[in-house]
Parts: structure tokens; C-alpha cells; sequence
């Protein structure tokens, strides 16, 4: 695999700090247990919309640079079009990986 943000993200899942899908993301964000919120290009507009005034209001990061094909391949699924971290140090790391590859 070309990315090591994907790697990583692949090892965040195998960790059990990864959450999947809409609702559990949004029910994470606001209980403040997540570190980091991670969207798909093809995202509804209301969606990035909600999770953008999510990642203001709880000073959340949000990644959005994948589509939701490339995000679902890495995490065995078809495709996934919204994911958080939970954990801190993880998410301190995707975020590092994420500016290392959008320096290349």
C-alpha cells in the first residue's frame, strides 16, 4: 500500500479505536469521545456540513481528502463515508501522516 495514512488508519481499526458510519461518529463527537473526524470526498453536502460545525464547536480535527471508495478498501468494507478516532495519540499520528503526504 502506497499511503502509510491509510496504513494507519487500517492498524486504528484493527486497534478498536476506529468508529464507522453516521450515527455512531455523531454520537461520539458529541459525548467529546473522539480526537479526530475523518470524511469521504463523495459526503452528503448536509453531512459535511454537520461534521464541519461539529469539528467547531468541540474542536475536533476533520480530514477530508479520500474518497469513499479508498477509505472503505483499507477497512474491508465496499465503501465508508464518515470515521473517528477515539483515540488521542492515534489521531495525533493520522494527522502528522496526513501532513507528511500532502507534502509530496
Amino acid at each position: 500500500m502506497k499511503n502509510k495514512f491509510l496504513q494507519f488508519l487500517g492498524l486504528t481499526k484493527r486497534a478498536g479505536k476506529l468508529l464507522e458510519g453516521y450515527n455512531k461518529c455523531e454520537d461520539a463527537v458529541k459525548r467529546r469521545a473522539v480526537h479526530l473526524i475523518i470524511l469521504s470526498l463523495d459526503a452528503s453536502e448536509n453531512t459535511i456540513d454537520k461534521f464541519s460545525k461539529y469539528s467547531t464547536k468541540y474542536k475536533v480535527p476533520l480530514l477530508q481528502g479520500y474518497s469513499k471508495e479508498e477509505l472503505g478498501s483499507v477497512l474491508g468494507l465496499d465503501e465508508i463515508k464518515i470515521l473517528a478516532i477515539s483515540d488521542k495519540k492515534m489521531s495525533e499520528r493520522l494527522i502528522c501522516l496526513w501532513k507528511e503526504n500532502e507534502e509530496l
